[in-house]
């Protein structure tokens, strides 16, 4: 993301989450294949399996370089320069005939002392530590609920073999659905908008599938009990494949929204808050395990309840689309929502008026609050014909010609 222009930066993390779902198709043949390894448990060696190609990305840290975008953040302007006297060495760029003066211009930073920032400066900005709670909420929602709909989908009358196949292809496809969707979905909502319909849309998929089974069988079907349960089954089947769809959808788009609004600085430290989060929402699916399935309907009614909650506060994140990524907290502190109001409506709201009270000392009443008041309210009384008082609307009270209110 921090390689990549603003255009791109959401098509290269798709391509990502394309490859992540094909590893998740492959896992089946994978394990089928470690089924028939001679001398040796099926579950070691298809661990063996899958940690061996991490052995792969010891060498990373010598292939692949440092982030400029990081580095220059951080004030490390020395391998910043070297880092960019390599790439132009490569590139066959003469830096001597550079027309930005960028190098010149680190050449006079070069000085600085490196200044690393840790994520717990996030707690003193006032704008930056909301989004990424209110994002680690969606995280740990999306990933929360999207356990309770796969539970939803899955028949306890079929068999354990073919209800472990038919499930993991069905939940491994509905994930392949999901990046499909998600491309033109955010290139024509943005980021905020996509995330925002797709968690109304897990909120609706939720609360439907609590409430709605019930009333079909509690007002429509009483008497005919197959009918409803076979009712019940489907459209509980319905909703969940929808709810996964949306959920996955949310989980996503939180993680990306995510890395996109935390500021260069702090961007490691705030992604690793919200894949935390994601983390602990489905460690909730084995600790329903753990319990038997007991409390499992509360379990549902929580995070539908805190769906809810998620679409109030996502109208409080920006929209980063095709903007620059912020670099310093200051950059990222100023990375609001766009109001409502226009610009200029906004700032006549703002504008104070200063009004002149320079004259305010010949009135009646700062005479009164002066002490003053008695005879220049009674000439100024006096002066008031009754005519004069009867004809704008005033009344005779006791000999007293009342006037206005006075």
């Amino acid at each position: 993301i921090e390689l990549c222009l603003p255009g791109w930066r959401f098509s290269m993390t798709m391509v990502a989450s394309f490859l992540k779902v094909g590893g998740q198709l492959l896992m089946p043949g994978v394990a089928s294949l470690c089924r028939h390894w001679p001398n040796g448990d099926d579950w070691q060696v298809l661990q063996i399996v899958i940690i061996s190609p991490f052995v792969l990305m010891l060498p990373y840290v010598w292939i692949f370089p440092e982030s400029l975008r990081w580095l220059l953040a951080t004030q490390h302007y020395k391998r910043s320069k070297a880092m960019m006297l390599r790439i132009a060495r490569k590139n066959q760029v003469d830096t001597t005939t550079e027309p930005s003066g960028v190098l010149t211009e680190l050449e006079q930073e070069l000085h600085k002392k490196p200044q690393r920032s840790c994520i717990v400066k996030m707690m003193s900005t006032r704008n930056l530590w909301k989004n990424i709670v209110v994002l680690c909420v969606n995280s740990l929602t999306g990933y929360g609920i999207h356990h309770c709909f796969a539970r939803s989908m899955m028949d306890p009358e079929a068999q354990p073999t073919a209800l472990c196949h038919t499930d993991y292809y069905t939940m491994a496809g509905i994930a392949v659905a999901t990046c499909v969707a998600l491309c033109p979905a955010v290139g024509l909502m943005g980021r905020r908008g996509g995330l925002l319909t797709f968690m109304i849309i897990t909120a609706l998929a939720s609360l439907l599938q609590l409430g709605l089974l019930n009333l079909i069988g509690k007002y429509s079907l009483r008497h005919d009990t197959v009918l409803r349960d076979t009712l019940n089954r489907k459209f509980s089947v319905a909703f969940s494949i929808i709810g996964m769809f949306s959920s996955h959808a949310v989980s996503t788009l939180s993680i990306f929204f995510c890395a996109e609004i935390t500021p260069t600085v702090i961007r490691g430290g705030g992604l690793g808050l919200v894949l935390a989060s994601a983390g602990f929402g489905m460690l909730t699916a084995p600790i329903m395990e753990l319990h038997n399935q007991k409390g499992y309907f509360l379990h549902h009614v929580i995070f539908a309840c805190c769906t809810l909650l998620c679409i109030i506060c996502l109208l409080l994140l920006p929209e980063p689309r095709g903007q620059p990524l912020p670099e310093t907290l200051a950059d990222g502190e100023t990375f609001t929502r766009q109001t409502l109001l226009h610009p200029g409506e906004q700032h006549l709201l703002l504008v104070k008026y200063e009004r002149d009270y320079s004259r305010v000392h010949d009135t009646p009443l700062h005479l009164t609050a002066t002490g003053g008041a008695t005879a220049a309210v009674a000439t100024a009384l006096a002066a008031v014909p009754a005519s004069y008082t009867l004809a704008t609307g005033g009344e005779v009270i006791g000999n007293c010609t009342i006037a206005n209110g006075v």
